[in-house]
């Protein structure tokens, strides 16, 4: 039997004959994810032909199925014109996050070749920080004047049905002469009522809205309190500058967690693929790595200042990276506890000792298990009860440290303006690393005579 066609030999044969007609259909039989991942497989000759060929409508659904990270790189290699006449057809959420993946200057050149009206959209939307409400709103929504009547909104519907099909129209806004928020229309007020009243007298009076400068945390707690199919956005002079829908919030807390996790993991500056260039990816790999090398070499050094020791007992070595290790463990789940109540606004940065004391009580608890448990096996396999004690006792002093300084350490550095979840991870290491070696080697050499010879 033999294999199937993988889609990016099919896709690249059909990039190949240049069918357009082909092109789009096949594409169209792709899920979001199998699109993303089919392109990635093309090589960048081949990726561009393709968006030479599709239609920039095409063009601009295939670049709302990949990552912006990716979109971002692909829509930089392509002529200005070309980039301009494909983003003018996106939605204005997803225009403005793939323009911000951008260098300033591609993003700049794409903008001086869109349409004016919706360049000038654009930067202002860039202007807000991509985790406020401004920074997640849309800006396609249908508002329509104090005074107009239900006549009046159905024949500007019927006569830009074309346009608004891909609009957000499960609520109308209704603004006053100076573009304030007066009130919001649901479809069925439209509907019901006769054609000549007035918009106020069926729409809801002074909605619910948010600012837009409103933080993700804040509009996280508004969408669990209102369950709505989305939101009035207003500036400080409660104009209505935008809507922001629930389906935004989800994506950004989504987003929040993958680069938190991946700064943890070492990935630094964002999101990685690796269709990216290889010397970005290694640039955002080596940032990490590098600084772990200096780190491990402060850690190593307590070795060297025991090297007699260790060359005496060279048993301890077996034991060195097992002490550090599990200690290190205990230590990052101390993290992750006081990062996560950072977030929820339960711990406050000043609270240190509060921190400390909790910890501290923990600490004695796990190291004094942990070090029973370890010192236990230590003397079991040596039969060397002074081993035991070294081993079991380094752990147990070397867990209480961590601890502590796990729990302390996302408040000292959120203090400090500095990421607890970029920093924490490789200080708490180089520290666990350096005291763990420290414990075992200076108990080793206090009661050295008891552990020749082993």
């Amino acid at each position: 039997m033999s294999n199937p066609t993988p889609p990016w030999q099919t896709l690249s044969e059909i990039i190949a004959a240049e069918n357009r007609v082909a092109l789009t259909s096949f594409i169209d039989t792709l899920s979001s994810s199998e699109t993303a991942r089919v392109i990635s497989r093309l090589s960048e000759e081949e990726q561009l032909k393709l968006f030479s060929i599709l239609s920039p409508e095409d063009a601009a659904d295939v670049i709302e199925d990949i990552p912006e990270a990716q979109a971002a790189d692909l829509v930089e290699d392509m002529p200005s014109a070309q980039a301009a006449a494909i983003m003018e057809e996106l939605s204005s959420d997803h225009l403005v996050d793939v323009l911000g993946e951008m260098d300033e200057g591609a993003s700049k050149a794409i903008l001086a070749k869109m349409d004016q009206e919706d360049a000038e959209e654009a930067r202002m939307l860039l202007e807000y920080a991509p985790d406020c409400a401004g920074g997640l709103m849309i800006s396609e929504f249908l508002v329509y004047k104090i005074d107009n009547t239900i006549q009046d909104v159905i024949d500007d519907l019927q006569a830009n049905r074309e346009e608004y099909v891909d609009y957000h129209v499960q609520y109308f806004y209704v603004v006053d002469r100076n573009e304030k928020l007066a009130g919001v229309l649901r479809m069925h007020d439209l509907l019901f009522p006769a054609r000549e009243k007035k918009l106020t007298e069926v729409m809801i009076p002074s909605p619910l809205s948010v600012f837009d400068k409103a933080s993700l945390k804040e509009l996280e707690e508004f969408f669990d309190e209102h369950h709505f199919f989305g939101v009035p956005v207003v500036d400080d002079g409660q104009r209505l500058v935008g809507v922001l829908l629930p389906d935004a919030i989800e994506e950004a807390l989504s987003h929040k967690k993958t680069k938190t996790f991946l700064r943890l993991s070492g990935i630094i500056g964002g999101e990685e693929f690796r269709t990216m260039p290889l010397l970005s990816r290694s640039g955002r790999r080596l940032s990490w790595l590098s600084l772990n090398i200096v780190l491990n070499i402060i850690a190593a050094s307590v070795i060297a200042l025991y090297q007699d020791t260790l060359a005496a007992v060279i048993t301890l070595a077996v034991f060195l990276p097992m002490v550090s290790d599990m200690s290190g463990c205990s230590g990052n789940q101390a993290v992750a506890v006081s990062m996560r109540e950072l977030s929820l606004g339960r711990v406050r940065t000043g609270e240190l000792l509060w921190v400390l004391a909790k910890e501290a009580r923990l600490g004695i608890i796990t190291g004094l298990v942990l070090g029973l448990l370890l010192g236990g096996v230590a003397f079991l396999w040596k039969g060397n009860p002074w081993l035991g004690l070294v081993v079991g006792g380094a752990l147990a002093a070397n867990t209480l440290v961590s601890v502590s300084l796990g729990g302390m350490l996302p408040l000292v550095l959120k203090r400090l303006k500095l990421d607890p979840a970029l920093v924490s991870s490789p200080l708490l290491t180089t520290v666990t690393d350096m005291c763990g070696f420290f414990f075992v080697l200076s108990f080793a050499a206090a009661v050295l005579p008891k552990l020749a010879g082993m």
